[in-house]
């Protein structure tokens, strides 16, 4: 039997998860939890809310799991720093795949996805762990997504394409089959990308206009819609 699962987060990201663990799976949602300094009131979602230190003793790893249900901030960073506090208490950090999605026997998923519905995922394809993706994807066949990483809604990841670490890929975005996009890229909205983007760097336009890591119109874009 599935151990009840406790959710790391208190907002919009947090309720969806309840929603989608509630109406899409067999797994029981049974309280919310944040770091001790931001638990300023006592329930979420008619659940209880509870300050982390003591959710490991109230909630313990041996008899709970858990799920990090936080957005891309900090170009993803806040939700890999969550989700390395969970491992590193104990606990199993559960992934939720919508069964309105097509998916192959062959998928390979890692812990703390969460993968909306309407996606395309082609044979072959691998998903590392804490990815979160939107609603309506294509992942082609013998793609990776790599860890931490966000897709918005709408992307085509064509064929054998790599994603690296902590990418954000935005809505309507296009990635060529055979292309490599280096860690904490940031592919932009309607952005369409046919070469290999190096570590850090930022792509606009169709076909994109890929800025360097160091680049200051990289730095700025990174900052205004990361505040990093």
């Amino acid at each position: 039997m599935s151990k009840p699962i406790v959710i790391f987060g208190s907002a919009e990201m947090a309720s969806l998860a309840k929603f989608y663990f509630e109406q899409d799976s067999d797994r029981n949602v049974v309280a919310f939890t944040v770091d001790n300094e931001f638990a300023n009131k006592d329930s979420f979602e008619g659940l209880p809310l509870l300050p982390f230190s003591e959710t490991v003793k109230k909630y313990p790893a041996e008899k709970y799991e858990m799920h990090v249900a936080l957005s891309y901030n900090r170009l993803n960073r806040l939700r890999q720093d969550k989700y390395e506090q969970a491992k590193q208490a104990g606990y199993t950090l559960t992934s939720y795949v919508c069964s309105k999605s097509v998916t192959w026997p062959d998928l390979r998923i890692g812990d703390n996805c969460f993968i909306l519905e309407n996606q395309t995922i082609q044979p072959g394809v691998a998903i590392g762990n804490n990815v979160m993706i939107w609603s309506g994807n294509h992942l082609g066949h013998g793609s990776c997504v790599k860890d931490h990483t966000y897709i918005a809604s709408h992307v085509v990841i064509s064929g054998h394409s790599i994603v690296g670490q902590r990418c954000f890929l935005g809505v309507n975005a296009t990635i060529k089959d055979f292309t490599k996009i280096g860690d904490d890229c940031f592919v932009s909205m309607d952005a369409s990308v046919t070469k290999d983007m190096l570590d850090g760097s930022v792509a606009l336009g169709s076909p994109a206009e890929v800025f360097n890591a160091d680049d200051r119109r990289a730095k700025a874009l990174k900052k205004m819609y990361f505040k990093v």
